[in-house]
């Protein structure tokens, strides 16, 4: 009995750091990086401190044991405050004046040969023609010689003349206006573009936050790499504000439809989300299902989003979880005003 009890004190000791953790993670949308960078990287450990605040729930209900109540309540604190990790319903209405939206971080259709398979590319194109969006931004674009993507209307930014990398939009319907929001000192960028729907403009933005570098199959959590990592992501996260900045005020000019998109390397539990989510509807909340885990990473990660102007309707929202060509799942929603 003794060592029982021993057991139970130590469990619920982590089980208590883990509790407070992510109850300080709440706070974390309020506060902008730049005011502690050091605290916004807990922002990428919310879905896996829910996940394992959730298996000390189930342990602790098991053993009929009171200390079911501290995961217990952060759990239901963060139920009404956050984002949700998982949607167990998803509404579902296909409409034929409905937009077709997609958002895709291609990895540079795998120009580095990340995934082994040498057809990827040419894999990658076949899926956006099968799926047919009416509209695409992509991420992480590569302006290859075997470009094949069936849209009539593009607009391609890349970073320099003469480079081949960057973002892209293509769309069904004719695009009468674009631009680029130039990040400063960043591989990263924010382009739009204006597209004439019917009767109505809806300005569509591609969003590439500044990237994070994670890549769980090369990152040595030693105590010497661990320092470079945080130190990497604090950097990260900071030059995020200025880039959330600029596009907030980009988009605060424009008064018409709007849909803002892309990869936001960032999770929904994030200062970044949360000002370029403020106002408008996510489409995962309004019509997901399951987890919404838009990255290959070790545990659920959703930094790829999908943000309307709040007299839309969203009808459906998917993430194509079986889709392995790049490190990012591409997600789609349809949607009209």
């Amino acid at each position: 009995m003794k060592k029982y009890s021993i057991l139970h004190k130590i469990l619920f000791f982590i089980n208590s750091v883990f509790a407070a953790l992510l109850l300080l993670s709440y706070a974390l949308p309020f506060i902008s990086p730049k005011t502690i960078p050091i605290l916004s990287v807990l922002s990428l450990f919310v879905p896996l401190l829910m996940i394992v605040n959730g298996c000390f729930f189930v342990y602790w209900l098991i053993k009929l044991h009171k200390n079911i109540l501290v995961s217990l309540l952060v759990l239901v604190i963060g139920w009404f405050t956050t984002s949700p990790l998982i949607k167990f319903s998803n509404k579902e209405v296909i409409l034929n004046n409905d937009l077709k939206v997609m958002s895709y971080n291609v990895r540079l259709f795998n120009h580095y040969r990340h995934e082994e398979e040498i057809t990827t590319e040419q894999k990658i194109y076949e899926f956006i023609n099968n799926e047919d969006p009416d509209v695409i931004a992509i991420q992480e674009f590569y302006n290859s010689e075997l470009l094949d993507i069936r849209l009539p209307h593009k607009y391609i930014k890349t970073k320099s003349d003469k480079d081949k990398f960057g973002l892209a939009i293509y769309s069904k319907h004719p695009i009468v206006n674009t631009g680029s929001l130039n990040f400063e000192h960043s591989a990263n960028n924010t382009i739009f573009a204006d597209i004439a729907v019917n009767t109505d403009t809806i300005r569509v933005y591609n969003v590439h936050l500044e990237s994070l570098k994670i890549n769980p199959k090369k990152e040595n959590f030693g105590e010497k790499n661990s320092e470079r990592l945080l130190k990497r992501l604090e950097n990260g996260f900071v030059k995020q504000v200025d880039q959330v900045e600029l596009i907030l005020q980009h988009e605060y000019a424009w008064k018409n439809k709007k849909i803002i998109c892309g990869d936001f390397n960032n999770t929904a539990y994030s200062w970044a989300y949360k000002q370029l989510a403020d106002d408008k509807k996510d489409a995962f909340i309004e019509c997901g299902i399951g987890l919404g885990k838009s990255f290959r990473y070790i545990y659920p990660v959703r930094i790829d989003f999908m943000l309307t102007d709040t007299e839309a309707t969203i009808n459906q929202f998917k993430t194509y979880s079986d889709i392995e060509f790049s490190d990012h799942y591409p997600i789609m929603t349809r949607l009209h005003w």
